[in-house]
């Protein structure tokens, strides 16, 4: 034990600031034990209670700063990644969005007590718009509200340091392992059922002269066009006529377009390899519409037979599924 203090205190700085580096990075690093034991040391005169506020509000405001920069480039997108490993995604993503709607740029200041939260909150600032200086303004009082907290808990403390020190490296390595094995099963799970459902797909795709001729016979068929997103430049992209143009990263917010469970829907993307198609099929399943099938060569397919597009396309605000 006397060496894991020594090694604390001659490496305290930079443990301190890798350890804030990786929560920041969703890592299961206990970077708040480690500020414990950082404030002890600091009482018995081996670190400095004003570096260890520095090196940790400064990693802070680094790491935050790419991912407001993330959330202010790409959005939802960064959300989405963020909340990956969610049950729900997009209703995690959407909760997050609420209470921020609700906060604002104050959600900061205590967000890095909030598990869940911390981790959305700086892309949120970057995606609703917030300047540069006001998002670090904010995030350097949050980040020295949560490091001193737990520094002067360590400071006030400090004759229970060989007891901090053992928790910070048992927590670490049960977390390191716990981490690993949810992440290995997480993976493990999510490759299986993405497998399984390539497969499924592969052989109920819908070729582009089947889709042809059943249009052409007046065939009751829904187009969903799913090149809706900022980079597809939305309007000026071709379509296939009669289809409806969405944004497949948030087909929760549609709501005025009945989707009758009995009825055939088509997907296509402009990307011949059709995963958008496949996602998105997967998410209309799991709503009930179980008679849905992606273009097969998508949007490239249709267009190398030679078949019509137009340039005229629908732009609905809302998808929804009637009973």
């Amino acid at each position: 034990m006397k060496e894991t203090v020594e090694f604390l205190a001659n490496h305290g700085y930079w443990l301190l600031s890798g350890a804030v580096l990786g929560r920041q990075a969703c890592l299961p690093v206990p970077a708040n034990l480690l500020l414990v034991a950082a404030g002890a040391l600091a009482h018995r005169g081996e670190l400095h209670f004003a570096s260890i506020l520095a090196s940790a509000v400064l990693t802070f405001i680094l790491a935050d700063l790419a991912w407001y920069e993330a959330g202010r480039r790409w959005g939802d997108r960064t959300l989405h990644l963020l909340c990956g490993f969610s049950r729900d995604p997009a209703a995690t993503v959407r909760r997050a969005t609420t209470a921020f709607s609700r906060h604002g740029v104050r959600t900061l200041v205590i967000s890095k007590f909030v598990i869940g939260v911390d981790a959305v909150a700086a892309p949120l600032t970057g995606a609703a718009g917030v300047s540069p200086a006001k998002f670090v303004m904010f995030d350097c009082a949050g980040a020295t509200l949560w490091s001193a907290s737990y520094a002067a808990l360590g400071y006030v403390f400090s004759d229970q340091l060989d007891r901090v020190a053992v928790h910070v490296v048992r927590m670490g390595a049960v977390l390191g392992g716990l981490a690993a094995a949810a992440a290995a099963i997480y993976c493990a799970e999510r490759i299986a059922r993405g497998l399984r459902f390539v497969r499924q797909f592969a052989l109920e795709r819908i070729s582009p002269e089947e889709l042809y001729r059943r249009l052409s016979a007046g065939d009751d068929i829904l187009l969903l066009d799913l090149q809706g997103h900022p980079g597809s430049k939305n309007g000026e992209a071709p379509a296939i006529p009669g289809a409806i143009r969405i944004d497949p990263r948030k087909l929760e917010l549609y709501k005025d377009v009945e989707i009758s469970p009995s009825r055939d829907v088509v997907l296509y993307c402009a990307s011949p390899g059709e995963f958008i198609s496949a996602r998105v099929a997967l998410a209309l399943r799991q709503k009930g519409i179980v008679r849905v099938r992606p273009l097969a060569g998508g949007l490239r397919g249709w267009q190398t037979r030679g078949f019509p597009i137009t340039m005229q396309v629908s732009l609905p605000s809302g998808l929804a599924v009637s009973s």
